[in-house]
């Protein structure tokens, strides 16, 4: 670790003398890019984060959202609250795929911990490259085991997320990780210290000597010996250790014993404490020593930067500081009284020496903002290929990207925790949040295909996916919070890309009602093999009255109707294929699909219409296009006959209705299509395409060729991961 130059500079000037050298580790983990956002604050500003239903938007540890309970939507007293935050683990799951995975899933834990509230639910998005690569189904292995495990053993249920393969993560995967909380008015706790004199109250597992430097290590490109080199920037987790954490957490804040909490995550316990007493204007006295550690003979750099897992900082009343150790005694977590609140510096003594003393808030907020240079995006020419319908077909059904994930989500516990009502494999989950009476949808994914072919408008696509994936289940979008991860932020184009997604994502969002209440960024994801592609990950809640939905799969029903609600593409300009599947199996380009002229209208028409009684299946299409849709929806008992209107001879134009990818669209199973037309009239196009059969046969006729095949077939299409890794 060492400090710039520039920041040294600025450090000197405002203390009027060198740094210690425990202060300059400090300053340069948390004026990272990782802590300090130096290259991404100043795009932030273009997300919309208020509405009536934010009680706590961006800034702590986890946002805080009121789920509609009056007749305005908004937070009044009583109401039932959830938090809602996401965090990436990007590096260090490439460097060792397991702790580098399970830690991310502590972390976001914890962080819903410090806010007061209990965790419900976790979802996760995860993005490699190429499947058939020996390394990345290494890494991409060893990920979804740490996830499991740890999530598994915390009795967290994992319900929604997503998974891609592209080249560019091969030397950089995204580990991105979401978590959504549940608490209440009289329960909320924030990271602001309250008042000088309370005590400062380290509880939870003994500090060592890992992950010593993670910020900064997260703030730099990945070079080719990580894996060996940056190994001691991993943390290493327990998750046992976490479970006595999250009911010791319940606890304390039943009994109302904690006036602020911060986790302890990104530069450790210096990171955790300065932010506290930051936020609330105010200083700290710490003595080092204190710290229950758990290797011998640490140092008071190693100590106050160490990321050990597992550990958070509560302020707490002096008369409340017994209590407090008796709970942690309880739950056999260690506890620690390592100093208390005041009104003067931030400041640190080891065995009597003072080692930091400095402001806290330009601890926190003195990081300089860069300047840096973008360059826009250049769009994509269009050069599509020829290619069979029938192969195609089968390719784009079989591919990583759109088969099954089965494979990831059957080693979740997805049912602990007895509130899911909808798990994954669905285009949302949904969980009962019994206290509110309500379902609460989960959506959270990204696409790296459309966003490498049109950052903006891939970034905006992405945003009404998630929508989309939530009102299919009846839901209507409530809050997101994102995960922007993008290359090194110094090369101009990389940072032109980043900045598109941004302003894709936040106009979207913002036309859709749904504030982005929270996020991360990840920056500098480039190696040796380049920069990643910019992978705006977004985490979308929405809610519903009661906890039921209408399912994926069509059900056998001789007076139904399967309809398309949006752009079938009948005319080969209609639907361009950019971003899609099928040109990543085939090669090509194209520009990207435009999208719904009123996707606010078509987000609330389609949760409409899946409450509506006689709404039997919807399902989103999105990846892979209406072909990989409709096979999707395929049963053993149910299957579908479907004819798409389209000329003999128009090669392109049935490819483009095949596999486009234009976001905004669902097929619906009804008995009453004309109710379904009449909501959409003025919104959506709607087109009939055919029946279902009580025969497990997809027969897919376009002009005067038929695709034909089965749901055993499809199933073994799409069942690439499960084959490849059992």
């Amino acid at each position: 670790m060492s400090l710039a130059d520039s920041d040294r500079e600025l450090v000197v000037e405002e203390l009027e003398r060198e740094p210690t050298p425990a202060e300059a580790a400090l300053f340069e983990n948390l004026w990272s890019e990782h802590c300090a956002y130096r290259s991404s604050r100043p795009l932030l500003s273009a997300f919309d984060s208020e509405g009536e239903q934010v009680v706590i938007g961006p800034g702590d540890d986890a946002a805080v959202v009121a789920l509609p309970g009056s007749e305005d939507g908004g937070a009044e007293e009583g109401s039932t609250y959830i938090t809602m935050g996401i965090e990436s683990h990007n590096h260090p799951s490439y460097v060792d795929p397991f702790d580098g995975a399970a830690t991310g899933v502590g972390g976001i834990v914890r962080d819903t911990l410090s806010m007061g509230a209990y965790p419900i639910a976790l979802a996760d998005s995860l993005y490699f490259g190429e499947f058939d690569d020996e390394h990345s189904k290494y890494l991409f292995e060893g990920v979804v085991e740490g996830i499991s495990h740890y999530g598994n053993c915390i009795g967290v249920p994992t319900v929604a997320g997503s998974v891609d393969f592209h080249p560019d993560y091969e030397g950089n995967p995204l580990v991105n990780v979401a978590c959504v909380g549940l608490t209440n008015e009289e329960r909320l706790v924030t990271a602001v210290a309250q008042e000088p004199g309370n005590k400062l109250v380290l509880v939870g597992n003994g500090t060592g000597r890992d992950g010593l430097g993670g910020a900064s290590f997260a703030s730099e490109d990945l070079a080719e010996d990580a894996e060996t080199e940056d190994r001691p920037a991993v943390q290493v987790g327990d998750p046992y250790a976490e479970k006595l954490l999250i009911e010791a957490n319940e606890q304390l804040v039943d009994e109302g014993l904690i006036e602020s909490a911060r986790d302890l995550g990104a530069a450790g316990l210096g990171g955790a404490s300065s932010e506290l007493v930051a936020k609330g204007g105010l200083g700290a006295q710490i003595e080092l020593e204190r710290v229950h550690q758990r290797e011998p003979n640490m140092n008071a750099l190693e100590i106050l930067l160490a990321e050990s897992q597992e550990r958070m900082c509560y302020e707490v009343e002096p008369e409340n500081v017994d209590r407090v150790a008796e709970i942690a005694e309880r739950f056999d977590l260690g506890c620690s009284v390592i100093g208390e609140v005041t009104e003067q510096n931030y400041t640190c003594t080891f065995e009597g020496e003072t080692v930091v003393d400095v402001d806290a808030y330009f601890l926190g907020e003195g990081a300089p903002m860069n300047d840096l240079e973008s360059e826009q995006p250049a769009q994509p020419e269009t050069d599509l290929p020829d290619a069979d319908l029938e192969d195609a077909f089968e390719t784009v059904l079989s591919s990583p990207n759109t088969a099954s994930k089965r494979w990831v989500y059957r080693q979740y516990d997805h049912e602990v925790g007895v509130r899911t009502s909808v798990g994954p494999g669905d285009d949302a989950a949904i969980i009962a949040v019994r206290e509110a009476e309500q379902g609460l949808a989960i959506s959270s994914g990204a696409a790296p295909s459309w966003t490498s072919a049109a950052p903006y408008e891939g970034a905006k696509a992405i945003a009404l996916e998630n929508a989309t994936n939530v009102a299919a289940k009846g839901a209507t979008p409530l809050a997101a919070v994102d995960c922007l991860n993008g290359g090194n932020p110094e090369k101009p184009d990389v940072y032109g890309g980043f900045t598109a997604i941004v302003d894709g994502l936040a106009d979207m969002c913002e036309t859709l009602s749904a504030p982005v209440v929270g996020g991360n960024v990840s920056l500098y994801n480039d190696s040796v093999t380049g920069p990643i592609p910019p992978t705006p990950t977004l985490a979308m809640v929405g809610t519903k009255e009661g906890y039921d939905a209408p399912p994926l799969s069509v059900e056998a029903d001789s007076d139904s109707t399967l309809l398309l609600v949006g752009d079938l593409g009948l005319e080969s300009g209609d639907a361009r294929l950019g971003g899609s599947e099928y040109l990543a199996r085939h090669g090509g380009s194209d520009q990207f699909p435009e999208l719904p002229a009123d996707p606010a209208a078509l987000v609330e028409t389609l949760a409409d219409v899946a409450n509506d009684g006689d709404t039997l299946a919807v399902h989103d299409v999105s990846h892979g296009g209406l072909a990989v849709a409709l096979a999707e929806m395929v049963t053993e008992e149910a299957g579908l006959e479907v004819s798409l209107p389209i000329p003999d001879d128009a090669d392109e134009a049935v490819a483009a209705a095949l596999f486009h990818e234009q976001p905004g669209r669902a097929l619906v199973q009804t008995e009453s299509p004309e109710t379904v037309s009449a909501a959409f009239d003025g919104v959506a196009p709607v087109v009939e395409l055919g029946s279902t059969t009580d025969d497990g046969t997809l027969a897919l006729t376009i002009g005067n060729r038929t695709i034909t095949t089965d749901a055993g077939e499809i199933r073994d299409h799409r069942a690439t991961i499960e084959r490849e890794l059992e």
